[in-house]
């Protein structure tokens, strides 16, 4: 996938201005022709040596981040079920320093997180400065899963009109906006997976005994709401996405794809941040050499 970051920006980073359609961004898209071609295996391959290399550039920039100490890094992933959050995660991050990620997964709130405003249970878990933090599902769904079941709203003080999904907005960009400017970058990924799909991955969760702990018959009753869903998809990318923290479309149909343009874009993001290992002061060099002198003695010694 020989393809620019100004080409990847262009094609899947989601402008902040004017109406955003999904259908206007392709789930199934892979690249070019060639890649179409190939056949599994050599597309498995391809696939292979490509993250191998975004590993590798991930685990340097992961290790100047966390050495300068002067930013962190949240990763927002939102996605339909079974669109590949997880394995996204798993290849994507499995190259760096378990010591620099933080990985949450928010489920069903408690009684007391509900007693809280819908961004209190998020705030506590926001990385500090030289970490990575990735939500598994974020904030995001108090405009996505509430918003298709606004029966899960009835402990709100307002009814979810118009206005309420306004403010709602207007609240995570007030907050994304609050943590760029201290420090953070917010990468958000919505990963783009078509419904047909979706029912090819459900089916190999069913027929793959190995796979059956992943199917939950909640999801499929979530499926009968796909127009519900794609509806709050597009406002939530349309109205939340930012200069400060826009909204990336990932295809999600071919998993090397999602992966590869994923892990990508976070390194590449990383890399403008302008993360160094720190400068080094010449008393401190002296104390090294010194340091370094007395162990080449004791090796001799």
């Amino acid at each position: 996938m020989a393809l620019t970051f100004k080409d990847i920006r262009k094609l899947f980073q989601v402008p902040t201005r004017g109406r955003v359609r999904l259908s206007d961004y392709d789930p199934g898209w892979a690249a070019d022709e060639e890649f179409k071609e190939l056949t599994k295996d050599e597309l498995k391959a391809r696939a292979g040596d490509l993250m191998q290399k975004n590993r590798a550039d991930l685990g340097d920039a992961q290790e100047r981040l966390y050495a300068s100490d002067t930013h962190s890094v949240l990763i927002v992933l939102q996605a339909s079920d079974a669109a590949g959050k997880d394995g996204t995660i798993k290849h994507v991050m499995s190259g760096i320093n378990p010591q620099g990620c933080q990985i949450f997964a928010f489920k069903k709130p408690s009684a007391e997180e509900l007693d809280h405003t819908f961004l209190w249970r998020y705030q506590k878990c926001v990385p500090e400065r030289g970490r990575i933090g990735i939500f598994n599902r974020s904030y995001y769904e108090d405009v996505l899963v509430v918003r298709v079941h606004p029966e899960f709203l009835r402990q709100q003080t307002r009814k979810p009109g118009k206005g309420f999904w306004r403010d709602r907005y207007d609240d995570i960009n007030a907050f994304e906006r609050h943590l760029t400017s201290n420090g953070t970058l917010v990468l958000k990924f919505f990963l783009n997976v078509s419904k047909e799909e979706q029912r090819q991955r459900f089916l190999a969760r069913l027929e793959r005994p190995e796979k059956n702990w992943k199917f939950n018959l909640g999801d499929l009753e979530e499926r009968k709401h796909w127009s519900d869903y794609q509806d709050a998809f597009e406002q939530m990318v349309q109205r939340t996405s930012t200069k400060w923290a826009p909204w990336w479309v990932i295809p999600a149909d071919n998993k090397w794809v999602t992966r590869a343009l994923v892990g990508t874009i976070v390194t590449r993001s990383i890399d403008r941040l302008g993360s160094s290992f720190p400068e080094i002061s010449e008393k401190d060099r002296k104390q090294l050499a010194v340091a370094k002198a007395s162990l080449l003695a004791e090796k001799k010694a």
